[in-house]
């Protein structure tokens, strides 16, 4: 299957941009300040160290376990956008409260937010996309993007949003159980989600578990669409997955990862990637089980991950304080941080922090917080960490 098309990229609004970073930094202005120290350890955690221990890589091994195939017939992702009825707000008829979670430096290029009746009490998750999926950005004819959410119960959706026309329809994606002849719903925040070809790959199990979803598979439930796992890779050490991304700039295209490591833990947190498939046989798409390089880093609390040629970018959570996060990049020489405000703080990111999908045709990176979603150019990040 071929999926063909060109983006034509839209010239942003100085005025948006001017108006999201005022009000993010008007707003960041009221929160609690992290002291210089403080901001210096979570801003400068150093640089990768690689990890080479045969022991520890062992911990990051995937084992692979594959599903009964779902019935078909199956619709397509075309049918989902075209039955997308429901609409995201832009940034400027969103609340102060809500526009509040947008980063403050660097400032969201553009920004959205999610109708707070649709969503109630669901939390924001990972975002992924066509950008992931396709070298053009298209799904067939179509620019998408996948915002992962999980309900009071734990209970996972996935929004597919025609990011032309910013509507979207939900999916709940669903885990084969008894054998393969019933489904459960996947229980997870959905912290990571990369689509990859026709495969999209979502985070379980509190991290242990990448399940693994055939976007061509999905199938229409009554009013709405489900999708059911096809496969599902589990770590075999202790590590937790806490956020992915796709990487195109290796060869071959790569998965990145970061480890689930919280604040107060007594140990590096790990950062690692997996080669992706090629494009035809039995592992299209999908990661090799073995680590192709790993690293450890001081950085904890890591809630969003992106790598591009040597450097990894982290959106980091604000730990014990108040507010914003913080996005620090890092490579084999050092880390860097944005610092905003009067005061310099590091907390300058999004608050929650949340996943990083780097969008290569057009050089975006996607994030959500709260209920925003928001986009901005990955030059616009390096330039604020200079």
């Amino acid at each position: 299957m071929k999926h063909r098309g060109r983006h034509r990229r839209r010239k942003r609004g100085q005025a948006l941009r001017a108006t999201l970073a005022g009000t993010a930094l008007a707003l960041t202005a009221a929160a609690t300040l992290i002291s210089a120290s403080q901001a210096t350890d979570s801003a400068r955690p150093g640089p990768l160290k690689p990890l080479t221990s045969a022991a520890a890589l062992q911990e990051l091994r995937l084992h692979r376990e594959t599903y009964p195939a779902a019935p078909v017939p199956a619709v397509r992702v075309a049918d989902v956008v075209a039955s997308a009825d429901r609409a995201l707000r832009p940034a400027a008829d969103c609340a102060a409260a809500e526009r509040a979670a947008l980063p403050v430096t660097p400032a969201a290029g553009r920004a959205w937010c999610w109708d707070e009746g649709d969503t109630g009490e669901a939390r924001a998750g990972a975002v992924t996309g066509s950008g992931d999926a396709d070298h053009d950005g298209r799904w067939g004819e179509h620019r998408v993007l996948l915002s992962g959410w999980s309900d009071a119960r734990g209970r996972a959706r996935i929004a597919v949003v025609d990011a032309e026309r910013m509507t979207y329809a939900w999916v709940l994606p669903v885990v084969p159980a008894d054998g393969g002849r019933s489904v459960r719903p996947l229980r997870s925040p959905l912290s990571g989600l990369v689509w990859y070809q026709d495969k999209l790959l979502a985070t379980g199990d509190d991290g242990r578990t990448l399940y693994v979803y055939d976007m061509d598979r999905i199938r229409r439930d009554g009013t709405g669409f489900t999708l059911s796992a096809v496969a599902a890779y589990r770590l075999a050490g202790e590590a937790r997955i806490g956020a992915l991304s796709l990487d195109r700039s290796t060869a071959p295209d790569s998965l990145a990862v970061s480890e689930a490591v919280p604040a107060d833990a007594d140990r590096p947190a790990r950062l690692w990637r997996y080669s992706l498939g090629g494009t035809s046989g039995p592992g299209a798409g999908l990661p090799a089980p073995e680590p192709a390089e790993a690293y450890e880093t001081e950085a904890a609390e890591v809630h969003g991950v992106l790598a591009h040629r040597s450097r990894w970018y982290l959106a980091r959570g604000d730990g014990a304080f108040d507010g914003h996060g913080t996005l620090v990049r890092l490579d084999g020489s050092g880390a860097a941080a944005a610092q905003c405000g009067p005061d310099g703080t590091y907390q300058c990111w999004s608050g929650p922090a949340g996943s990083l999908s780097h969008w290569a045709e057009t050089g975006e990176v996607w994030s959500q917080s709260g209920r925003m979603l928001f986009s901005l150019g990955l030059n616009a990040v390096d330039r604020s960490l200079e």
